[in-house]
């Protein structure tokens, strides 16, 4: 597994992580890992670019749940009692965290997993950017 980072500028800096190669057990500790450091090094609004990446395991989305997670400690938006409110009614979708371009093995894992219900997913990269 590779992972490119860059930087959008938009109405926030938008951190990029393009990855390439599967994100399973062997990899999911390098994915944390690499977005914990960006975290740590100021990044608070991530878009995971998953083109790349055929397969993400239960793993995967562990570290993505880790991801959101951290994020959304350094930047509360709403109480976690909020948000756990408009989770159950969907209408909450993290402002900090979002994925572009999900194979459809993983976009049905995702969905399966229920994080569309607070994560948002998009197919054109712009679009993704401009979301934040």
């Amino acid at each position: 597994m590779q992972i490119k980072v860059s930087t959008e500028n938009r109405r926030v800096p938008v951190t990029v992580m393009e990855v390439t190669g599967n994100i399973d057990s062997a990899t999911h500790m390098a994915f944390q890992t690499k977005a914990e450091e960006l975290i740590k090094g100021g990044a608070r609004h991530i878009l995971v670019d998953l083109t790349h990446v055929p397969y993400m395991s239960s793993a995967g989305l562990r570290a993505l749940s880790a991801i959101f997670k951290q994020l959304r400690t350094l930047n509360s938006d709403v109480s976690e009692e909020e948000m756990l409110k408009r989770i159950n009614e969907g209408t909450y979708k993290s402002p900090h965290l979002k994925l572009l371009n999900l194979s459809k093995q993983t976009q049905t894992a995702f969905e399966a997993a229920g994080f569309d219900m607070y994560l948002e997913t998009f197919t054109d990269y712009q679009q993704a950017l401009s979301s934040f």
